[in-house]
């Protein structure tokens, strides 16, 4: 079985890291590079970058981001945000990303996911899905959470992973920035459907979650932002208590 992975997850806007709570009320948390830096020298099996203001001049922010991480970092670095064409993905990886996240462009034009897996692997692709439940389903949005577009999330998921996505970013609004930890119902249905690794995102307030989303929801790799950025909890803390807890991790 593969050990399961610890992402720390940088929002990138204006070439600063930002967190916020259910997608809004944004705070500064440093300097990317870096905090990749700082992660990767701290145990973190990847680094995630999300660019949430992907105007053209920020994705230029971006890659230059990317560019002097790539010079200081060695673990896989994954870079989403604004990503609409296999240009873009072309030019992240020349960036020094090892796989890029596709989001709102995919649900436009779910095309790009068998595209970019053709062209580039799907071990390049991820896709990120951001879903909020309404009613008893839960829903996708796009555009950074701000547009529901009504695709039930669980018929998503199974699509994208047809189409050749290598890995599903799921993340749960209802959850993301507010501590509660992870939405463990919604990963048990995902996983039900998917055979590809799965990314568990949104709610991370304590270490007990980490180890819930790895146990319950069997998630293969645990996304966290705020926790790791404001001192709450080391990844070194986090992989230590998996280990005790049987929860098989690299250290």
């Amino acid at each position: 079985m593969l050990k399961k992975r610890i992402i720390p997850c940088l929002d990138v806007k204006d070439g600063r890291v930002v967190k916020g709570i259910n997608f809004i009320d944004l705070v500064d948390a440093g300097d990317p590079v870096e905090q990749a830096k700082f992660y990767s020298e701290n145990g973190a099996d990847e680094i995630c970058f999300l660019d949430i203001s992907a105007s053209l001049e920020e994705r230029d922010t971006m890659l230059s981001v990317l560019k002097k991480t790539s010079e200081e970092v060695f673990i896989p670095l994954t870079v989403g945000g604004g990503v609409k064409s296999i240009k873009n993905i072309k030019d992240s990886l020349m960036a020094g990303a090892d796989k890029v996240s596709i989001n709102s462009a995919a649900i436009k034009n779910p095309d790009i996911i068998k595209n970019a897996s053709d062209h580039f692997g799907s071990q390049c692709v991820v896709v990120a899905i951001d879903v909020k439940k309404i009613g008893s389903s839960w829903m996708v949005h796009s555009h950074g959470g701000t547009i529901n577009t009504n695709i039930e999330a669980l018929s998503w998921l199974e699509k994208t992973q047809k189409l050749g996505a290598g890995e599903i970013l799921l993340t749960s609004m209802d959850r993301d920035g507010t501590k509660l930890g992870f939405d463990l119902e919604l990963l048990v249905e995902a996983n039900k459907i998917l055979d590809i690794p799965l990314i568990a995102s949104g709610g991370i307030g304590t270490i007990e979650h980490f180890y819930e989303g790895a146990k319950i929801g069997q998630a293969d790799a645990l996304l966290a932002a705020s926790v790791f950025h404001f001192n709450e909890i080391s990844i070194l803390e986090v992989k230590e208590f998996l280990k005790k807890n049987n929860i098989d991790v690299r250290i």
